[in-house]
């Protein structure tokens, strides 16, 4: 089934791509979810006379991703956490106790856009990559101190 994109979807393409998808994946859940339309006459039209709003859109996203990125390239967030041994954490910190951090100094940051590959269970000081846009990526410094 061909459908229009809504949104960047990192693994289907951009916002206003046409693309050729499983019919229950578009009817069960892209549609549902209002992240595509279907690829119909009357949408690929009104898509025609969209693609430079789109464009303008997919701009003013990008510069606002880029800003935050300058922004949370200087910033480093502390994170107070219980230890043990060995500066062994008591649980782990994960992306929401991160974006939770952020959140406290005025920047909200979906927790998806932080990518962790595992969570991290030691004091110290760590680089996390933050994928703001399909086109800007940072990197957080996080300092796990003991609380």
């Amino acid at each position: 089934m061909k459908v229009i994109l809504k949104e960047d979807i990192s693994s289907l393409g951009k916002m206003g791509d046409l693309i050729n998808v499983a019919n229950g994946y578009a009817r069960n859940y892209l549609i549902p979810q209002n992240k595509a339309l279907p690829a119909t006459y009357k949408n690929l039209k009104a898509l025609e006379q969209q693609r430079q709003l789109l464009l303008q859109k997919r701009e003013r996203e990008k510069h606002r991703a880029q800003n935050l990125a300058a922004k949370l390239a200087t910033l480093t967030c502390e994170i107070p956490k219980q230890v043990g041994e060995e500066g062994k954490i008591f649980g782990s910190v994960t992306t929401m106790d991160i974006a939770r951090s952020l959140e406290e100094k005025g920047i909200k940051i979906d927790r998806k856009k932080i990518i962790l590959e595992q969570p991290i269970k030691h004091t110290g000081e760590y680089e996390v990559p933050v994928k703001l846009h399909s086109e800007v990526q940072t990197f957080l410094k996080i300092r796990i101190i003991e609380a």
